[in-house]
């Protein structure tokens, strides 16, 4: 299935800073148990605060192939839940005591098989056959849509589910 695929992992923005050639991004440098902070670049400005951005838990999926954005290279997408009219958007949540690095499952069962490599992940198109298959539900959590009747798998972590702050029936991109 294409959503074991990703590697999805629970981070913690260590700092976030306005990208300095594009007035709608930040460069966040974010901890996802890894030895070095990882570069992700975000286009949250107009959504999310500068202070609020620093030392936040969010979720980001990491084996995306790498993105230049204006000229500064993104390791990672940071996932977020936004209304229709993408008037709101909020990164996702991880429930507290959640741990940097832990990588995030749907349903019940946190046994896994190994995230795909980012060049297959990217040849093979993973993220776009699972990403219109997101949203949130009327309990803001994040859920993926399984098997053919499009069964609610929550977004989960050792800690419990992921969630949007306020967002309900939301998009998760």
């Amino acid at each position: 299935e294409a959503v074991h695929a990703l590697d999805i992992r629970v981070g913690r923005i260590m700092s976030c800073e306005r990208h300095p050639d594009a007035e709608s991004l930040y460069v966040e440098k974010i901890d996802v148990g890894e030895a070095e902070p990882r570069t992700v670049v975000s286009g949250l400005v107009k959504y999310v605060p500068l202070e609020a951005m620093r030392d936040r838990m969010v979720v980001v999926i990491c084996n995306l192939k790498p993105r230049n954005m204006r000229g500064i290279k993104s390791f990672g997408m940071l996932l977020a839940a936004s209304d229709e009219p993408h008037l709101v958007v909020e990164p996702l949540v991880p429930p507290q005591g959640a741990r940097p690095g832990e990588r995030v499952w749907f349903g019940e069962d946190p046994q896994q098989p190994a995230a795909a490599d980012a060049k297959v992940l990217d040849k093979k198109k993973f993220w776009e056959a699972v990403q219109p298959l997101l949203r949130t539900n009327t309990d803001c959590v994040a859920t993926l849509a399984v098997g053919p009747q499009g069964i609610a798998a929550a977004m989960t972590t050792s800690a419990g589910p992921i969630r949007s702050t306020s967002l309900a029936g939301a998009r998760i991109a």
